[in-house]
């Protein structure tokens, strides 16, 4: 920065500022939107955010290409990280609002107080918190003073230093990034300054960018940036649960379950709609891929599993899937599923998914595919689908490129149209082996009856009154979920503070899918079975996933199958051996004998 005057340098350190505030405020997609908004040369480079690989460069730019007023007018229109806290010598970023008087007096009276008050103490809290987290036996180590309890909470209050995790008998600390400047002015501490690389960005912005020197991206290398911009998601929401929900959300849990959930649908879409976002978000649960065992060893089963709706359009099959899933934020539906784990995949062709789905070979995301139907316009799709259904080894050969082999590991949640008759339904999807693929499915049939017409119509009108709003209650959920799912896959973050769960079933697991066989087979006049074995096996993993809500009611070293996740697998068990069996038998009357025998 050597060689600018006094403005010019302060300016440059405020683009840096404000290139800092924009990367805590804004994921990589807002900040590629808010560069093309405002017509930046540097961000019409790239067709997406995926592509836009250097984060640092594009804040740099963008932060080079506001002043003050655009700054508070891009914050007015894009709605910042609900957990995102900045504290600058410029700029101030709290509860979703900026300020841009800085924070330079706040931190001076902050120190000057706790100093007062403890002395030496104070200041060696802050040389030990200085480019590091820390709680408090940590600081015990370095700092000697039978007050420090009371200095951090001096610091704390001060807006010194701020508390990175809280919990009732844990807590750790740091220093914002942006704060440690000034607070090492305030210690006597001297920082080497950054060389002044915005001047160089805003000459850059200038020139115009030759198509040429800007290469080109494939699919896979497209989504590996993709997953890892999935990744930060989840680990940024799940951060700022564990500081701010932790406590609220384990309270939650110890009385929520699948009754909950159900109870907590049918108030909000009636008794016929409900069960399709019931089946999605116990999907969610189904993701953590938990091992199923029983009393005496492994079953070499998980909970993950994929989900089909089908039938009539305009059904809401997209809604349960879709919007209930990432959220509708206009019709104040809240998102219901774990942040970061699922690709929704409209528009996208089954030749392009397959070249990028080696990017999650090994993870285990869910993917959502509104439009099942449009990947079997393509010729030879079925057999490369069914094997990433099954979760095994997909290789892809063209005149030109082979893809693969990779093993695909994740699930699927689909929506597709059928043509549906007074009994059963029949498949509009030309290929006759996709029943292969329809059979490694749990499938729920779709009729556009009067009574679900009606719920239809209703909730519709329910959404445009906004008379339906769940944001703060899916809140809760998507808390629960990603909680449960993040000690089940033994996410960093929540090691060691919550113990891993497998779910276990019992004899009664398999005396409840034994009678509802029982019962279904008496009930075919065919001698023929026309679903298959598969479906039992979903219904299990339906009911271990349900189970997961669970986690926290169960004082146990495992998660037992819950009666009420069996009553629920029976009735999904029956309901689709039905339709598949041109529906031959009453499901009520099945389930009555099932549980009354």
């Amino acid at each position: 920065m050597w060689g600018l005057d006094l403005t010019e340098r302060l300016e440059s350190e405020r683009v840096v500022e404000r290139a800092a505030l924009l990367r805590r405020a804004y994921p990589r997609t807002d900040l590629h939107r808010i560069g093309k908004e405002l017509q930046i040369p540097y961000f019409e480079r790239f067709s997406s955010a995926w592509k836009m690989t250097d984060e640092n460069e594009a804040s740099l730019i963008l932060g080079a290409a506001l002043d003050d007023d655009k700054l508070r007018k891009i914050f007015e229109e894009h709605k910042p990280r609900q957990w995102a806290i900045f504290r600058g010598p410029y700029y101030v970023l709290e509860a979703g609002e900026l300020s841009t008087k800085g924070f330079s007096n706040a931190i001076e009276r902050g120190i000057s107080r706790a100093k007062a008050r403890y002395g030496s103490d104070a200041v060696s809290v802050l040389r030990a918190l200085l480019g590091c987290v820390a709680n408090l036996e940590d600081l015990k180590g370095t700092v000697k003073s039978a007050k420090l309890n009371d200095i951090m909470e001096e610091l704390e209050r001060s807006n010194v230093i701020v508390a990175s995790y809280k919990g009732d008998k844990y807590r750790e600390w740091k220093i914002l990034e942006e704060t440690a400047p000034i607070v090492e002015v305030e210690l006597g501490i001297r920082r080497r300054r950054a060389k002044a690389r915005p001047r160089l960005l805003q000459t850059e912005m200038a020139k115009p960018v030759p198509e040429e020197k800007v290469e080109p991206v494939g699919p896979l290398q497209e989504e590996r940036q993709r997953v890892a911009e999935m990744d930060r998601e989840l680990n940024e929401y799940l951060e700022d649960l564990l500081k701010r929900r932790l406590e609220r959300t384990v309270d939650f849990g110890r009385q929520f379950g699948i009754g909950f959930l159900s109870t907590y649908l049918q108030a909000r879409f009636g008794l016929i709609l409900y069960f399709d976002s019931l089946l999605s978000i116990t999907q969610q649960y189904g993701l953590a891929n938990v091992e199923i065992v029983h009393e005496k060893g492994k079953t070499g089963r998980r909970t993950g599993w994929s989900l089909a709706l089908l039938g009539d359009p305009g059904t809401g099959k997209s809604f349960a899937t879709r919007d209930m899933i990432l959220g509708m934020p206009r019709a104040k539906i809240g998102a219901h599923g774990i942040p970061g784990r699922n690709r929704y995949c409209g528009g996208i062709t089954p030749a392009r998914f397959i070249r990028m789905g080696e990017a999650y070979s090994g993870k285990v995301f869910n993917f959502i595919v509104p439009e099942f139907n449009d990947f079997f316009r393509y010729k030879g799709m079925v057999e490369p689908l069914k094997l990433a259904m099954e979760q095994g080894e997909i290789k892809y050969e063209t005149h030109s490129e082979v893809v693969g082999p990779y093993r695909f590991t994740s699930f699927f949640s689909v929506n597709y149209n059928v043509a549906v008759h007074e009994k059963g339904y029949e498949v509009t999807i030309q290929d006759p082996n996709f029943n292969a693929i329809e059979d490694r499915m749990l499938c729920r049939l779709h009729r556009l009856t009067k009574e679900r017409f009606v719920e239809i119509t209703k909730s519709q009108m329910k959404l445009a009154l906004g008379t339906i709003d769940i944001e703060k209650e899916a809140r809760k959920i998507r808390d629960h979920l990603t909680l449960v799912y993040a000690i089940e896959t033994g996410h960093p973050l929540v090691a060691g503070r919550f113990p891993f769960k497998p779910v276990m079933i019992t004899p009664r697991v398999f005396e409840v899918i034994e009678k509802a066989r029982a019962a279904i087979l008496e009930r075919i006049p065919q001698k023929v079975v026309k679903f298959s074995a598969r479906l039992e096996d979903r219904a299990l993993r339906f009911a271990s996933a349900a189970s997961l809500m669970d986690y926290f009611r169960s004082g146990l070293d495992f998660v037992p199958v819950s009666e009420e996740a069996l009553k629920y697998a029976a009735q999904l068990y029956v309901e689709e051996a039905s339709v598949r069996s041109k529906e031959t038998f009453s499901l009520e009357e099945v389930l009555d004998e099932v549980y009354t025998a």
